[in-house]
């Protein structure tokens, strides 16, 4: 069987980026178990309630719901036990410092296989507040009436 190549996404976290300020991202890997590992493989996965929390000297990951494979048996997992990330120490250590100021929190934004292996991109994150998100919101649908804006000036200019 042929190795998979590149990153093939499962799942995407679109609230989190609506609800908090992304300060710096990163990768880490997933300890799983087999079923969990299949199911994932046909795309079902939910990260909207997950978190990520530094216990002792490791990150585990909660709240993100995998739901059991069709096929398991007694085997099955359960689908929103907590998981195990693989981070380097340094990483974690940064997390640690950063998360313990006031509003930082870390969450999951994606989760995916990158050459074969199932991978979540966290983020250190600080809550906005409501009228950030509405200032955010502005500011998007701003920039896309501007671009309308000068691609109808230079539809015109071709014409």
């Amino acid at each position: 069987m042929a190795k998979e190549k590149g990153r093939k996404l499962i799942a995407q976290n679109k609230k989190a980026r609506h609800d908090y300020l992304i300060i710096d991202t990163y990768e880490a890997g997933l300890v799983l178990t087999g079923t969990e590992v299949k199911s994932l493989r046909q795309g079902r996965a939910s990260l909207v309630d997950g978190f990520v929390q530094l216990d002792g000297n490791e990150a585990w990951l909660h709240n993100v719901h995998v739901p059991e494979y069709s096929q398991g048996t007694w085997t099955n997992h359960t689908a929103r036990r907590k998981r195990k990330l693989l981070l380097h120490r340094e990483e974690i250590d940064k997390l640690e410092a950063k998360s313990q100021e006031t509003g930082h929190t870390i969450v999951p934004l994606a989760l995916y296989f990158k050459d074969g292996r199932a991978k979540v991109e966290i983020a250190l994150a600080k809550g906005k507040k409501e009228y950030d998100k509405r200032q955010t919101l502005r500011e998007k649908q701003d920039r896309r009436e501007t671009e309308r804006a000068v691609s109808a000036v230079r539809r015109k200019q071709r014409a």
